[in-house]
């Protein structure tokens, strides 16, 4: 584990047992740690923490104080993730009525969409306990993972290319580097699921891009991958932001279609 990694969740911990004392019995990370792709300086710390019983309001609050230190202690990386119980693990994480989560610097008490079939993977197979046991009971079920894979491209990713696609006027001559290396990576991240079955990071996706979909596609692809590891543009392409922006989403759109075409609905 990086020591950047072991130094934020043990601040957590400290915090949360101060204000919330025997309530977090599991904490996990999923995401790019579980993945071995931690990159400092890019990557956030995702998190599954466990409690025996749904959080009351005072719990919630006391909660939200915790994440509200930890972002003034130690603002970067962002230590992101959600709050289930034991029962929760064990079952369809779509059944799961209120999801408790930080994301995006803010606490929310309710909502979200951090509970997925693509986390309890991880959680299964993957699993990296700062606290609780090594193998938590986690439901896990491959259609249903291969369902999520294909909605999240679907709902998500099909209508963020389609509106990149179709934005004119100034500020959209290029795409930024963040969304480069987060769009060009995560979609056939996904589509490397709904083929093998397995989570993978964000890295490996870029080597199973460059082995699955031609050489045409290696230059951009590259690119993603160095911003990932923490690099700058490529010169090609920092003299050409307009081609980078046209290839980034040609390759999106091209993974899109391959990975809805080859793997229908299950």
């Amino acid at each position: 584990m990086h020591e950047t990694v072991g130094e934020v969740t043990r601040r957590y911990l400290r915090l949360v047992d101060e204000l919330l004392p025997e309530r977090v019995e599991g904490l996990y990370l999923v995401g790019s740690v579980a993945l071995d792709d931690f990159q400092p300086g890019v990557s956030d710390i995702d998190f599954v923490a466990v409690t025996k019983d749904a959080l009351t309001p005072e719990d919630l609050g006391a909660i939200a104080g915790v994440h509200h230190l930890l972002r003034q202690a130690r603002p970067e990386p962002a230590f992101d993730g959600i709050y289930v119980t034991w029962d929760d693990l064990a079952r369809d994480p779509a059944a799961i009525k209120v999801v408790p989560h930080h994301d995006d610097e803010l606490f929310h008490p309710a909502g979200g969409t951090g509970a997925t079939p693509l986390v309890w993977l991880t959680l299964r197979t993957r699993p990296v306990a700062v606290r609780g046991p090594d193998g938590p009971e986690v439901w896990v079920d491959e259609d249903a993972v291969a369902r999520w894979a294909r909605a999240d491209l679907e709902t998500y990713w099909r209508p963020w290319v389609e509106r990149q696609q179709t934005l004119v006027g100034r500020g959209t001559m290029k795409l930024a580097d963040g969304a480069v290396m987060w769009g060009v990576l995560s979609i056939p991240r996904l589509h490397r699921t709904l083929a093998t079955g397995e989570v993978g990071s964000k890295s490996l996706a870029a080597e199973y891009a460059l082995a699955t979909f031609g050489d045409d596609w290696a230059p951009i692809v590259r690119e993603a991958l160095r911003l990932r590891r923490g690099g700058t543009q490529s010169e090609e392409y920092r003299r050409r932001p307009l081609a980078r922006r046209r290839d980034a989403l040609d390759f999106m759109a091209h993974v899109l279609d391959d990975a809805l075409t080859r793997h229908p609905t299950p």
